[in-house]
């Protein structure tokens, strides 16, 4: 597929970025990824813009991995979707049969008509060049758009509920740790989720101050006919470029303090706090081998663990791990080896990923899954779902989960306190409270 690409310099870069985002709201399908400028080494680009579908690809779990291979190879364009943690059910054999409030198809993935990518002060704009004399009366639309910063009414209604109270959480953590005691597992990232029925939200309203508290990397703004993502995810799912691929998982998590000496205390006590390492380790260990699937041998290296990034609402513990891929290896297949990412299952995977089901309520759908989009040459970078509300306007139902990793040293009150941290930002930007 042939684009025409047009080139230009912005002196205002966060205002364009913000009329951009607005604009993207007429379309019935749109993805936006931005950094938030959040300096990191493996990043192309610090926001981009993908509206508009051209084609598209949804799909159940079944045989989904084949269809999106088979799309990507045929589309050989740039392609943006996400897949759900239920995609799970592909790969092995396993269930999804917990509440669902969402609906979210298990797989999804366009071809944008208009692609924006931004870098510094330049804006690299892509349209299919069947739409070419667009550009310039999108550019002009574009730069009318002001922020009203509308509210909904209905935002006063939400009433945040949870699907499973404190004391069924202790159970059912308990469960967990009867699973570890007994050797079926090492460790089990346990979900909860929190939600609002009856609830009407402004997305992109929701989306802004979200991002706005959180700044983190991978902040995204999807939207999908009535299903919207709004994410301020900090982790790296997998990332392809050329013959290099990376993974970054997060395992370990911190406050932050309201002082630079107290917040430092807080970074020396994670990142020398043994039951944190040990479940970032495990964790590593789980990347090293779903990676080696795929992996030239003798190539998965760490080249980075239990480093300490701060964000604006925690420190985490990141790891990152590396590997080279021969040309033969087809990009869906790494994914494919190495999903559901290990961060959001546990060790070992498959026992792990039959307890976590077993002891949800919710059926996680594209939470703790991954956003993102692959390249004309068969690259890719993928976000992990998590920090994230979700909503179904159509049904009015607005949802978001948080879990954390459940090892032998873990302590029921400190994991339930760890699901509150994580979320603060999210029930904040909800209630529109400080």
């Amino acid at each position: 597929m042939q684009r025409t690409n047009y080139i230009f310099h912005q002196n205002n870069i966060a205002e364009f970025k913000s009329q951009l985002l607005l604009w993207a709201q007429q379309f019935k399908v749109a993805v936006w990824l931005d950094s938030n400028n959040y300096h990191q080494k493996h990043s192309n680009f610090d926001a981009v813009l993908a509206v508009d579908s051209f084609s598209h690809i949804e799909s159940s779990y079944k045989n989904a991995f084949q269809q999106l291979k088979s799309y990507q190879t045929n589309t050989s364009d740039f392609i943006f979707g996400y897949l759900s943690y239920d995609l799970k059910n592909a790969t092995e054999n396993l269930s999804s049969n917990n509440f669902d409030g969402l609906g979210f198809p298990d797989l999804y993935f366009f071809q944008p008509k208009k692609l924006f990518f931004i870098k510094g002060n330049t804006v690299e704009v892509k349209y299919i060049s069947n739409f070419e004399n667009e550009i310039h009366l999108d550019l002009e639309e574009i730069s009318k758009q002001k922020n009203n910063n509308q509210k909904i009414k209905g935002n006063k209604q939400i009433k945040i509920k949870l699907r499973v109270h404190k004391d069924e959480y202790f159970k059912k953590l308990n469960t967990v740790l009867n699973h570890i005691h007994r050797g079926d597992i090492y460790e089990a990232n346990f979900c909860q989720e929190f939600y609002s029925e009856n609830s009407t939200i402004n997305p992109l309203e929701i989306y802004q101050n979200l991002n706005k508290i959180s700044k983190p990397p991978f902040a995204t703004f999807l939207k999908l006919n009535d299903k919207f993502l709004l994410s301020a995810s900090p982790e790296r799912y997998l990332k392809k470029d050329g013959e290099t691929v990376i993974s970054q998982p997060i395992k370990g998590t911190e406050k932050r303090a309201s002082t630079v000496v107290e917040d430092q205390k807080l970074i020396n006590q994670l990142e020398q706090n043994p039951k944190e390492r040990a479940e970032n380790i495990m964790i590593v260990d789980l990347v090293r081998n779903d990676l080696s699937r795929s992996a030239i041998k003798g190539t998965v290296k760490v080249e980075e663990l239990c480093k300490v990034y701060t964000f604006e609402q925690v420190h985490q513990l990141i790891s990152t791990v590396t590997c080279k891929i021969k040309d033969s290896v087809h990009p869906v297949d790494i994914i494919k080896d190495t999903f559901p990412m290990g961060s959001m299952t546990g060790a070992p995977k498959i026992s792990a990923m039959k307890i976590i089901e077993a002891v949800e309520e919710t059926k996680r759908g594209i939470y703790s899954g991954a956003v993102g989009y692959f390249t004309p040459n068969g690259d890719f970078d993928f976000n992990v779902i998590i920090r994230s509300i979700l909503y179904n306007a159509t049904n009015k139902y607005v949802s978001y989960s948080v879990g954390g990793a459940i090892t032998s040293k873990s302590e029921p009150e400190k994991e339930y306190e760890e699901c509150l941290l994580k979320a603060k930002a999210m029930k904040q930007v909800l209630l529109n409270t400080k």
